[in-house]
C-alpha cells in the first residue's frame, strides 16, 4: 500500500497546473501539461462534463433491494424481481428506479475485461446472487421468530440487535451485500469502465483528441466512462465532487472505503483513491492517457486492497467472539456473514499492472468451502485456525499485515 503511495505522489509531483487545449489535434506527450483540480468538477463550455446517474440508479436500487431483505413478509419473487428489474414494472419504492431501464443483475459480473468472454462464470455468479435471495424466501422468513441453534435458522441475539441466519449461521442478507460491492461495484469499476478496452474502445481516443463530444451529450464518450467508474464509489454522496465529506453515503463499496479509511493503520487511503481518480479524468481533459492509465493503477490496487482489508478484518473479529469462555455466536455469525461477502468479492479485485484478480475464482471458491466445512453445521462449527488460515492467506498477497487490518 505504501509503494503505491510513493508512486502515486511522485505522478502528482510531475505535473504543471495548466490547461491544455481541447481542440488540440497535434498531441506531443512531451508536451502534455494538466491541470488538476481541486474537486472533481470539470466543464466544458460553462457546463459540467461529469455523469454518472446509471451508476446513481443501481446503487439505489440495491439500497431498497437491501431493505426488502429485511421484511419477513417478502418473498424471492419480489426479490429476484427487484434485483432483475424490468423497465416500468413497480418494484421499487422510488418512481424514478421503476421508470429505470437499468437493473442489478444486468451489471453484476458483466465487465469487460472478465466476463465479455466468460459468459459460464457469470452465469455461475449472477445464480449464486439467486440463490442466496432464495435462501432468504426458503429457509430465513419462515423461521423469522424461530430461535437458531446448530443446523436451524432463525433469530439470534447480537448485543442489542437480532440478527436472522441460516441452519448453517449466514446472514444472507449481509452476505449478499458484501458479495454485491464486489460483484457490481469492483467488477465494473476496475475491470470494466478504468479498462483500456472501453476507454478506448472504437473511436474514443481519436474523439477526445478532437474533443468531439457523444451525440446530444457534453462530454466525450472516455470521459463519461471514466465518470463511470467514478460513479460505482460516489454515486450518493452529497457533494460528489468531494465525495470524503461524507463517505458512508450507500451501503456499499463508499461505506467500506470510509471504514479502512477510520483505521489508523490506512489513513489517507481515501484521498489517495479519490486523488488518483481526479488526476487520471483530469489527464483525459489533457490527452495524456500515459497518466491516465498510472491513475487507474493506482485506482485499481487501492480498491482491491479496501476488499482485502475487511475480509480479513471481519474475519478476525468474528475470531474474537468465538475464541472466549461463553462465544458470541450473534455477533460472530454477523461478522462471517459479512467476511464471506468480502471473501467472494476478492475475484472481483485487480492486481495492478496485471490482467487479473488477487484471488482467481476457484481459489475463493475454495475459501468459502474452508469456512463452512469444519462441520456439518457450517458457522457453527468454525475453527479459528480456519479463520486465521484464510486471514493469512488473504493477507500475504497484499502491502498489509494480518495485525493492521484485524483491528
Amino acid at each position: 500500500m505504501f509503494l503505491k503511495r510513493f508512486f502515486f505522489f511522485c505522478f502528482i509531483g510531475l505535473l504543471l497546473v495548466s490547461c491544455s487545449d481541447d481542440d488540440s489535434n497535434d498531441i506531443n506527450p512531451d508536451e502534455i501539461t494538466i491541470d488538476n483540480p481541486a474537486t472533481y468538477t470539470f466543464t466544458r463550455n460553462g457546463e459540467s462534463t461529469v455523469s454518472f446517474s446509471g451508476q446513481t440508479t443501481r446503487i439505489q436500487m440495491g439500497e431498497e433491494l437491501l431493505d426488502e431483505f429485511m421484511d419477513e413478509t417478502s418473498s424471492k419473487e419480489i426479490l429476484n424481481a427487484m434485483f432483475a428489474h424490468i423497465e416500468g414494472e413497480e418494484n421499487f419504492e422510488n418512481t424514478e428506479l421503476n421508470a429505470s431501464d437499468k437493473s442489478i443483475r444486468s451489471k453484476t459480473a458483466a465487465s469487460f475485461d472478465y466476463f465479455s468472454s466468460n459468459t459460464t462464470d457469470q452465469a455461475l455468479i449472477r445464480a449464486d446472487f439467486e440463490s442466496w435471495i432464495n435462501n432468504q424466501d426458503d429457509e430465513v422468513f419462515p423461521n423469522w421468530n424461530t430461535a437458531a441453534s446448530a443446523g436451524v435458522a432463525g433469530q439470534i441475539a447480537d448485543g442489542t440487535s437480532t440478527r436472522y441466519v441460516t441452519g448453517l449461521g449466514l446472514e444472507m442478507n449481509q452476505l449478499f451485500n458484501k458479495s454485491l460491492i464486489g460483484a457490481l461495484m469492483v467488477d465494473q469499476a476496475l475491470n470494466n469502465y478504468l479498462s483500456t478496452g472501453i476507454l478506448d474502445e472504437g473511436n474514443n481516443v481519436a474523439e477526445n483528441d478532437e474533443g468531439t463530444v457523444a451525440e446530444g451529450k457534453n462530454y466525450t464518450t472516455m470521459e463519461h466512462k471514466w465518470d463511470e467508474a467514478y460513479g460505482y464509489a460516489y454515486g450518493l454522496n452529497a457533494d460528489p465532487a468531494n465525495p470524503n465529506d461524507d463517505l458512508g453515503a450507500d451501503d456499499f463499496l463508499n461505506k467500506y472505503i470510509g471504514r479502512v479509511e477510520d483505521d489508523t493503520d490506512f489513513a489517507g487511503i481515501a484521498d489517495d483513491i479519490y486523488q488518483a481518480f481526479k488526476l487520471g479524468r483530469a489527464a483525459i481533459v489533457a490527452k495524456d492517457y500515459t497518466t491516465r492509465d498510472e491513475q487507474a493503477e493506482i485506482i485499481k490496487g487501492l480498491i482491491s486492497e479496501v476488499i482485502g482489508i475487511r475480509a480479513v478484518y471481519y474475519l478476525q473479529q468474528a475470531k474474537n467472539l468465538l475464541d472466549q469462555e461463553n462465544p458470541d455466536f450473534g455477533g460472530a455469525f454477523h461478522d462471517l456473514s459479512e467476511g464471506y461477502g468480502f471473501i467472494y468479492s476478492l475475484q472481483f479485485t485487480r492486481k495492478p499492472n496485471t490482467d487479473g484478480p488477487y484471488f482467481t475464482k476457484a481459489e475463493v471458491d475454495a475459501f468459502l468451502v474452508d469456512l463452512l466445512d469444519d462441520g456439518v453445521n457450517g458457522l457453527w462449527d468454525v475453527s479459528t485456525t480456519t479463520l486465521d488460515e484464510i486471514s493469512e492467506a488473504i493477507a500475504s498477497e497484499f502491502d498489509f499485515t494480518l495485525e493492521q487490518a484485524a483491528e
